[in-house]
């Protein structure tokens, strides 16, 4: 119905400004026209695979919370974790095989850290509702900024450095196949968005704004190669 479908429009319309700012992202922006550091793009790759990991993670918490709910919604949440462990890290692997990469000890940065920690506390300690807000705005900012990217490396046309590894990362989050996921969580989080007080929904409104932040956070990580600071 058309008011479920304003809840999470809610939640993106207050996101709106800083989404807008994410969507022109330097990090974002060079990937595209193929002039991104690949020092950087490695990075931001194995920090989004530990990165994966929480969040696919968080999914299972949100739906073990969710099985005497609504079982259907609970169980998709548990494909929704094995889709962000197995098919978005597959991506990742083969990354790391073509570079050589071992991300055995590879430890969270602070942006990923606050990310991970926020995402885990909320779905932890908070209702299931705000949960799925958290988890929102990784989803439907990467499909976002996939359109925008895809949009762009077509007006670019040859005016652009291939770089394979960027044009297969476009690829996956600009695709249909994401699309088609991310509409459904969508529709999910609409849900339960619109069988909720208002009190709730400010709280989801809070936890989808504060993780784009976090959004834009990690991708600054990555263009600025942000290490933990050496204390001594």
């Amino acid at each position: 119905s058309h008011a479920a479908a304003t809840m999470a429009q809610r939640f993106w319309d207050a996101a709106a400004p800083l989404i807008a700012v994410t969507e022109e992202h330097p990090f974002l922006v060079s990937m595209v026209d193929g002039t991104l550091d690949l020092e950087k793009f490695r990075y931001y790759v194995v920090q989004d695979a530990l990165y994966l990991t929480d969040f696919a993670d968080c999914f299972r918490r949100v739906g073990d919370k969710m099985a005497d709910v609504d079982a259907d919604v609970s169980e998709r949440l548990h494909e929704f974790a094995k889709g962000a462990d197995e098919d978005e890290k597959a991506l990742h692997r083969d990354f790391f095989t073509q570079w050589e990469i071992d991300d055995t000890n590879a430890i969270a940065t602070p942006n990923t850290l606050l990310y991970t920690s926020y995402m885990i506390r909320i779905v932890s300690t908070r209702c299931y509702a705000e949960g799925l807000a958290v988890l929102l705005p990784c989803m439907w900012v990467y499909m976002h900024v996939g359109k925008c990217m895809l949009k762009l490396r077509k007006e670019l046309g040859d005016n652009r450095k291939v770089v394979p590894q960027f044009d297969a990362w476009i690829d996956m989050y600009g695709g249909d196949e994401f699309e088609k996921e991310v509409k459904e969580y969508i529709a999910i989080v609409d849900k339960v968005a619109n069988e909720s007080d208002e009190e709730t929904l400010k709280r989801m409104e809070e936890h989808f704004i504060m993780s784009c932040k976090l959004e834009h956070m990690f991708w600054d990580s990555a263009q600025n190669l942000m290490q933990w600071p050496k204390i001594e």
